[in-house]
């Protein structure tokens, strides 16, 4: 193999990759404002059926189409259909120059923050002074560029030292730092004088509260949270080797994104219920709320720091992925060495974060479609491009080359597993619908 390509040296190297690919912002920024928005635990219930089904579904076709093309997504669908479903590849190495860039903006918020928390920021914990401080630092020309251009230049020394001497010896010590970061926070939560309530609201289940509003953002948040539809586990697939059982992959994957999710409730929920805060905050609840919580308690500010040094560790493992979809692209297609193809690129989506950084101030007056530069890059790539990917990977795995994805996880011997047939069906019928909701929602 084309050592600038590479391959995963480990079973676990991959695993750890693939969910810290999964594992970012949404798990630990999101998910937790969205459950207060939604019912806590009703929501929780509905959330972890549709990731073990149509989740898991879509990861697995992604996973089968990488390493049946051992190619980056437009190289993969060229290789497996004569070129008929390249567009859904371009599709997926688009995402990565839509996606990157606003998420790198707000990964350089969570270095800041850093910074910040350890500074005193958070001192007297008032809401709406943390509130001021938060645009003040977003609307400031210069200050969020130098953490974009730090988080930017982590992302790319990773990735430019190949598949299993950067991303995956990286994410083997990045990963299990993530965890037990998190589980310490989560001890401190639950230790709080009033935390019982946060983890009431968050496990036991009120099911009246299930709605088709509930449902609807259960399964967005599924869908995303695990990196699904912008081509990033077509590209980590393309580096398995054929030993590794594609099954047993996509459900570790799956479950340690959905562990570190349900961990990120525990920490933060139980938190804000303690001091009295809400849990439907939404976006400011990490960076307004939050500090105002770490304030109130005992060492408080080490917590703090932790906090977004987790928050920090999960941006980066994702943005990895991100810049490997394009740096993939580029050396399997257009024969690029890898550390051109990843300097090359991190600097164009370094250049491409400082518009969607000013326009959240100094250029927040020019908006298209009444979206700011930042909001119009989430919502073309998150409510667009990735829902279209994943119905498009899905029909393709279920009607176009069903039976080599069936020949990938199938055993040695050839034999397929029992719940194939299922999968069949929700590839073909099952995921584009439910997915296809979620796109005409998001419209």
């Amino acid at each position: 193999m084309d050592s600038d390509r590479g391959e995963w040296r480990s079973r676990t190297g991959f695993v750890l990759a693939a969910a810290g690919s999964a594992v970012g912002l949404g798990n630990i920024w999101k998910f937790p404002y969205i459950t207060g928005q939604n019912g806590g635990a009703a929501f929780l219930i509905v959330y972890l059926v549709l990731v073990f089904t149509i989740g898991i579904s879509v990861m697995l076709a992604e996973l089968a189409i990488g390493r049946a093309a051992r190619r980056n997504p437009v190289g993969a669908f060229a290789r497996l259909n004569g070129g008929k479903w390249t567009m859904v590849g371009y599709a997926g190495v688009a995402c990565a120059f839509l996606i990157l860039p606003f998420y790198s903006v707000v990964g350089g918020w969570t270095i800041a923050y850093i910074v910040k928390v350890a500074g005193g920021l958070a001192g007297g914990g008032d809401i709406d002074s943390l509130a001021s401080a938060f645009r003040t630092f977003t609307a400031d020309p210069l200050e969020p560029l130098v953490y974009l251009a730090l988080f930017m230049a982590l992302t790319i020394a990773v990735v430019a030292g190949g598949v299993r001497h950067g991303i995956e010896r990286w994410c083997i010590l990045l990963f299990p730092a993530l965890i037990a970061i998190m589980l310490l926070l989560v001890v401190r939560a639950l230790t709080l004088p009033g935390a019982a309530k946060g983890v009431t609201f968050f496990l036991a289940p009120d099911f009246a509260k299930i709605t088709p509003a509930v449902f609807h953002a259960a399964l967005s948040q599924a869908f995303f949270s695990l990196a699904l539809g912008m081509g990033a586990m077509i590209t980590y697939g393309s580096y398995l080797t054929p030993r590794l059982s594609l099954p047993w992959a996509a459900g570790w994957v799956t479950a340690l994104d959905t562990g570190i999710a349900i961990l990120a409730g525990l920490a933060i929920l139980p938190a804000v219920f303690a001091f009295g805060f809400n849990p439907a905050e939404g976006p400011g609840l990490t960076f307004i709320t939050l500090p105002a919580v770490f304030s109130r308690m005992p060492g408080g500010t080490l917590f703090g720091v932790l906090f977004f040094l987790l928050l920090a560790l999960a941006a980066l493992t994702s943005a990895l992925s991100l810049l490997e979809v394009a740096v993939a692209y580029f050396v399997d297609e257009k024969g690029m060495k890898r550390r051109t193809a990843a300097v090359g690129l991190g600097f164009v989506m370094f250049v491409l974060g400082i518009p969607a950084s000013l326009s959240l101030g100094l250029w927040s007056g020019a908006t298209v479609w009444d979206k700011t530069i930042f909001d119009l890059m989430q919502y073309a790539a998150l409510n667009v491009l990735l829902p279209l990917g994943g119905i498009c990977i899905s029909l393709f795995v279920g009607w176009v080359i069903w039976p080599r994805a069936l020949a990938e996880i199938s055993t040695a011997a050839g034999h397929a597993p029992v719940w194939a047939p299922a999968w069949r069906v929700i590839c073909r019928y099952i995921a584009p619908a439910v997915i296809a909701w979620i796109l005409f929602g998001g419209l």
